[in-house]
């Protein structure tokens, strides 16, 4: 496919998205500028995220270093918020911490001491979100990451007090176990009731990451701050290599 199609694809499929988010706003109530898209570009190449930019799209994210870095790197010329969705491995953290402008998947206080550290060497301010695990009891972690809700109040403490870390809010992805299984919406509702509890100690951290291209509407009608869509923006695509 030529790039003047891909361009078109692109934007269409965009132009399908933004209607979901502006839908989904005033069925809430709320207004369309309180939700910003994240467009998830994990596996697609630099070149789809170049096509992005010129349609305007500001934040991507990326859940893999080993495919973020060098696409970041090749990006580094656009007016691009790069976001880290992905676990992160501590070993990954001084490549992340190189272009990422947020890291939504926060959840250990080894990771935080690792991206303070590195965020200071480097001389950049990195924004946390902690990420929920609404499928973990409340000591463990989720299946795909993230801390239970307990253990919310400690993690933001420290990265509060983190010098070159800035604590911006929550993320979760809707649990596949658990009492969420298969609610969506109820357990959006869940981190909104969790990120009121968080703004009383921390009234700066107001952004709430949730929802996807399956489930987006739901996280508006939560009050997600945030959504994050890939599929419904950029296809499927097979995984490469």
């Amino acid at each position: 496919m030529g790039m003047t199609d891909r361009m078109t694809e692109l934007a269409a499929n965009l132009a399908n998205v933004e209607q979901r988010i502006a839908a989904a706003c005033a069925a809430a109530g709320r207004e369309r500028g309180e939700v910003t898209l994240i467009v998830v570009t994990k596996t697609y190449p630099a070149s789809d995220v170049r096509i992005l930019s010129e349609l305007g799209v500001r934040h991507v994210a990326e859940n893999r270093d080993q495919d973020a870095a060098p696409k970041a790197a090749a990006c580094a010329d656009l007016p691009l918020k790069w976001h880290f969705v992905g676990q992160l491995q501590t070993n990954k953290v001084r490549s992340v911490v190189g272009y990422a402008d947020v890291v939504q998947s926060v959840d250990r206080a080894r990771l935080v001491t690792a991206m303070s550290k590195e965020a200071v060497r480097v001389g950049r301010e990195v924004g946390c979100l902690i990420q929920v695990a609404l499928d973990a009891g409340e000591s463990l972690r989720g299946e795909r990451g993230g801390v239970a809700p307990g253990g919310i109040e400690e993690l933001a403490a420290l990265v509060a007090g983190s010098p070159g870390l800035r604590l911006d809010g929550l993320m979760t992805v809707a649990p596949l176990t658990g009492e969420y299984a298969g609610r969506e919406q109820a357990s959006f509702e869940r981190l909104m009731v969790l990120s009121t509890d968080l703004r009383r100690a921390h009234p700066a951290a107001t952004m709430v990451s949730a929802g996807m291209s399956a489930d987006l509407e739901q996280a508006v009608a939560a009050g997600a701050t945030h959504v994050r869509v890939g599929t419904a923006v950029l296809g499927v695509r097979p995984r490469l290599g």
